[in-house]
């Protein structure tokens, strides 16, 4: 494991269990994905290790965020989705305690201070994150949750980067 945080697999796994569990509880299921910005301009300008090395720190910091404002709360789950984006699952989590997760989490990445010159968002590496909330039911869907959060996560880039916004 590059980033000691769990991989996709183990995040469709975690979702697709605490899907049902929060189904039967009909609980919210609150889900994060973050994105570290212009990390393509960080690879291009510090080499592919010092990546590899970003990657790492932001996702420790990630993790210790999560843990941090959860505390109690032990079942989370957070995983490298995918190159520089990372998905959170937060079962028993509503909106507005998922959003100031989120952001408790883009403000300890940026409290890493890691030199970034080729970002537009900042000097330093920041995160854009979308969040997005449901309790499941059986017209809803896995996918549309992550579709959902995915589309916050979008409008979080086209709106200046470094900011959370609520699906």
């Amino acid at each position: 494991f590059l980033t000691q945080v769990a991989n996709r697999r183990r995040f469709d796994e975690y979702l697709a269990q605490q899907w049902l569990q929060m189904s039967k509880q009909q609980s919210p299921i609150s889900i994060i994905m973050a994105d570290i910005d212009c990390f393509k301009g960080y690879n291009d300008t510090y080499g592919h290790q010092a990546g590899d090395n970003c990657i790492k720190q932001v996702a420790l910091a990630i993790n210790q965020a999560v843990q941090m404002a959860i505390k109690a709360k032990k079942e989370n789950l957070v995983a490298r989705y995918g190159g520089e984006e990372f998905a959170i699952v937060l079962p028993e989590m509503n909106a507005i305690d998922a959003v100031s997760i989120a952001e408790q989490i883009r403000s300890h990445v940026k409290s890493l201070n890691i030199v970034h010159k080729a970002s537009v968002a900042s000097k330093i590496v920041t995160l854009s994150l979308g969040v997005a909330t449901t309790i499941p039911q059986l017209s809803s869907s896995r996918e549309a949750l992550i579709a959902q959060a995915d589309q916050a996560l979008y409008q979080a880039k086209i709106k200046g980067r470094d900011r959370v916004i609520l699906s």
